[in-house]
């Protein structure tokens, strides 16, 4: 595994597979994490880079159900979809499809590991379909998305948003 430290998150290319691991550590618990990632009025509050607004199209955080949400910036916008395989305690599963492009959808699993203390580790997979999508998405600045995101979500946890 090649790994890269921003920040809090930790972000990793798999190094045989093509797939992007990211893990952080929270203070929270696991289901406030899985609300944070299911209830649109909060995840729309932080996802993302500082820098842009977000937008829920439509949410349907269930198992089968599905999601799309724009991020603009000036006159830029950028959607994102995917499809809710899993929604449960501790975990989701769902597809991601930024639609900049639409042949480049990944598999992600999300698990929420409770560490006690009222803290949780979050744990992300992000699968795509070459090592060349992959090695994009790391070197797209992804991290600032990730990092700047979840800094915001560290503030709405402290507020007791979430």
């Amino acid at each position: 595994m090649t790994t890269t430290k921003h920040a809090e998150a930790t972000i990793e290319a798999v190094k045989d597979v093509p797939m992007i691991t990211i893990t952080r550590d929270f203070h929270a618990t696991p289901e406030q994490l899985l609300r944070a990632h299911t209830d649109p009025e909060i995840f729309k509050q932080w996802v993302g880079p500082d820098s842009v607004g977000t937008e829920i199209d439509y949410w349907d955080a269930r198992t089968g159900g599905s999601w799309r949400f724009t991020n603009t910036r000036d006159d830029e916008e950028y959607g994102f979809h995917g499809s809710f395989h899993e929604v449960g305690p501790g975990r989701i599963v769902q597809t991601f499809t930024w639609e900049g492009m639409p042949e480049g959808v990944s598999l992600e699993t999300m698990t929420f590991e409770d560490l006690g203390d009222g803290r949780t580790r979050l744990h992300s997979q992000s699968l795509v379909d070459s090592f060349e999508g992959r090695d994009a998405w790391l070197s797209s600045g992804m991290e600032v998305g990730v990092n700047e995101g979840y800094a915001k979500l560290d503030r709405l946890l402290a507020d007791a948003a979430v």
